[in-house]
């Protein structure tokens, strides 16, 4: 079963900015696209960004602009760039692997995201 181990959060003043990462075992990490998700206290888990196997970039309109989400396939690592962090981005961070636009993988731990006003 592949891992994913995410990693980058903490605690950031509004403007601030992190970079958070996602390392996944297995061998077959380029072939599939990867997607960041994040769960806000008392909300539902909803989809951040996405970067399919050929690099292809889809986000949520509440992140275009701040965010940028890209893979190093060698590392087998995806990452999320996170500019302009303001309070709404305050939440736990996950990443996983989609299929049909759905994650198929166990979720990891997480990263928290905490952004200060």
């Amino acid at each position: 079963q592949v891992q994913l181990v995410e990693s980058g959060g903490g605690l950031v003043q509004a403007g601030g900015s992190l970079r958070l990462s996602c390392a996944a075992s297995g061998r077959t990490f380029s072939r599939y696209a990867m997607s960041w998700y994040r769960q806000a206290p008392g909300k539902e888990r909803e989809l951040v960004a996405t970067v399919l196997s050929g690099g292809v970039r889809w986000y949520a309109d509440s992140v275009k602009g701040r965010f940028t989400v890209f893979r190093d396939n060698d590392k087998n690592t995806v990452y999320l760039q996170m500019n302009s962090l303001n309070s709404e981005d305050t939440a736990v961070y996950y990443c996983n692997r989609v299929r049909d636009g759905r994650p198929v993988l166990s979720w990891g731990q997480g990263t928290q995201v905490t952004v200060s006003s």
